[in-house]
């Protein structure tokens, strides 16, 4: 699947913002605010609303980090979105998720190592982006780990993380300086 080396959509800098996006990403931690926001910024309307949705996911969901973390980073693997992977990346080691796991995220479920509960969250992600559908074994294994309210976020989260690898790819938004893309 070929990834695109420049932009289709242009980030916008802050001065090309319009009243909307100013106040939106102004007076938060996206000051000086990553590709994809600056790529957003040209549908401000879009970006709005799709912030309310995403800030849930990254910020309120009822997953833990690491339990939330492993299910983007892969859904990132699996999408081929190199720039969702690299900035989740960096997310999942601040959690205290490890070089050597973040690694084994992209062999799948049933690489060694995994936890019963982190290998359903793994075959969860597998299972909604091959079929978009949860398994009844895989929801039962799920089931004896999270709550209804986790279990409905993993699923958000994967569909989110699906969406936003779908519009990055597509957009061509790039790397931020001082990311690292894909392992060898």
């Amino acid at each position: 699947m070929p990834r695109l080396t420049e932009p289709r959509i242009s980030p916008l800098q802050a001065e090309e913002w319009d009243a909307e996006t100013t106040e939106l990403l102004s007076g938060t931690a996206f000051d000086d605010p990553i590709n994809i926001f600056r790529t957003l910024a040209n549908h401000p309307k879009l970006m709005k609303r799709w912030m309310v949705f995403a800030n849930h996911v990254l910020f309120k969901n009822t997953l833990d980090e690491r339990q939330r973390e492993l299910a983007i980073l892969r859904v990132g693997w699996l999408c081929r979105s190199e720039y969702e992977w690299a900035q989740h990346v960096v997310i999942a080691r601040n959690a205290g998720i490890s070089d050597g796991e973040i690694e084994r995220v992209t062999a799948g479920p049933d690489a060694d190592g995994w936890t019963d509960e982190e290998r359903a969250i793994l075959a969860a992600a597998d299972e909604l982006h091959a079929d978009a559908f949860v398994s009844d074994s895989t929801w039962a294994d799920l089931s004896r780990h999270l709550s209804t309210q986790q279990l409905m976020d993993l699923v958000f989260t994967v569909g989110q993380y699906h969406v936003v690898s779908m519009a990055l790819n597509s957009f061509g938004v790039q790397l931020d300086d001082g990311l690292t893309g894909f392992p060898d």
